[in-house]
Parts: structure tokens; sequence; C-alpha cells
């Protein structure tokens, strides 16, 4: 048990650069104090004493505004930045060494009594104000961008981005489509920098992951202007040709 505890604080210092002291992580610390209070709740809950389980991750929620249900399964060096208003529910079950931001909802689907929450394979990071729902599995070491929608099955070594959400290509294969679409890539550059440019910016993905929708719509509107611009120098030149 005290391993693990030490386990928990000692991944705040690995993933949270704010974090200066152990003192500081201790007393301070809401995703870490909504851990070790799911750890005695889960405890309780699986010793059949539901009630009690139930009521103390209620007064949990109320200090720490994290809200994890009791039967949820949460593996070990579990990281929350942050914490305000996550959402893991009853038949959630999350592997080792996941990272999970503020606003994410674990939800369910359903109102049977079945498993109807995600299960999260180890090394997932869930960037912040996602939903995840279902009982969906989300791959080992996969990535689910700031506010994204899952309710698929997500493959392992992913980034999803997008509402609802979809999984963006590797980087090489994405590389190799622009290559073969010259004015793709040009369009993509005057989109990088438009005056009132709106990009994915993930609180837990790297820049250059922007979502395939929002940027196919940027590559639409640039050829529109471009075409616009050619239409006007046509009506320019078809003019002086008349005057002349």
């Amino acid at each position: 048990m005290f391993e693990q505890m030490r386990e928990d604080m000692q991944v705040i210092f690995e993933r949270d650069p704010a974090a200066r002291t152990w003192w500081e992580v201790l007393t301070v610390s809401a995703g870490l104090h909504a851990i070790w209070a799911h750890r005695i709740n889960h405890a309780i809950w699986r010793r059949g004493l539901r009630w009690p389980a139930r009521f103390l991750a209620h007064l949990a929620r109320w200090l720490t505004g994290v809200e994890i249900h009791p039967g949820a399964r949460i593996g070990r060096r579990f990281f929350i930045d942050h914490g305000m208003g996550i959402v893991i529910g009853e038949t959630s079950e999350i592997g080792d060494d996941c990272s999970i931001y503020h606003g994410v909802t674990l939800g369910g689907t359903t109102w049977r009594k079945v498993k109807r929450h995600p299960t999260l394979e180890d090394g997932v990071v869930i960037g912040a104000g996602a939903k995840v729902l279902g009982p969906i599995v989300i791959g080992a070491n996969s990535r689910i961008g700031s506010n994204a929608v899952v309710t698929k099955d997500v493959p392992p070594q992913s980034t999803v981005v997008g509402v609802p959400g979809h999984v963006l290509p590797p980087r090489s294969e994405r590389e190799r489509q622009k290559e073969d679409k010259a004015e793709r890539k040009e369009a993509e550059k005057a989109t990088q920098n438009a005056e009132h440019e709106t990009r994915f910016d993930a609180y837990a993905s790297s820049a250059d992951q922007s979502d395939p929708v929002e940027r196919e719509l940027h590559e639409l509107l640039q050829r529109v202007r471009r075409l616009d611009e050619d239409l006007r120098e046509l009506r320019e030149q078809t003019a002086q040709k008349k005057e002349q």
C-alpha cells in the first residue's frame, strides 16, 4: 500500500511541472487526494459495503471536484491533472500509467446494469474536456485530444480528435499525402498564416494534430478565395479588352 502511495506521488513530479516539493504535492494536489480516496472506497465497495463506499465517494467529490464511482477499477500510477469536473463511471476500467485532465467524462450510454463505461488500456492520455462514452476500449498508449467525443473503440498507439472523434492517420502517411498533393500543402500553409484561423489545440497532444474535418474545411475556404481572386482578375482583363 505504501509503495503504491509513493508511486502516486512520484508520478505527479514526472507529469506536472508545477509540482515543487513533496509537502506541496501531499497537501494541495486534489487529483492525488481523489485517487487515494478512491482506493479506500473501492476496497470498501469490494467488501459489499456499497452505501458506505458511495457516501465516502460523495464526500471525496465535494472535497476534490473529482467524481469517481467506487466500483471503477483504476491501475497504478494514475495521474489526474487539475481534476475539477472529472467523472468516472461505475464500470470504468483504467490501466497503468494513464493520465486524465480536467473536465473529462468516462460515461455510459445505457441505463442497463451491464458493462457500460470505457476501458482504458495502459498509457492512455485524455485531454481536457474530452468525453469517452460507452463500453468501448481505448488502446494502449493512445491519446484523446481536448474536447473530443469518442464512442467507438480506438486502436493502440492512436490519436483521436474532433466531434465525433476521428483517429488521425500515422504521420508518415500524412507526409506522403502532402507530397502527392502539392496544392493541399499550399492550402494548409496559407491556413496556418490566416488572421482568423481556428485550429485544434490539444491540451495533451502535439501542436500539429489538427482536426481532419476542420482542416478540410479550411482548405476549401482557401480554394474559394483563390477562385474569387482569379474571377476578379478575369473580369478586369475582359473589361480592359472591351475598352481597347
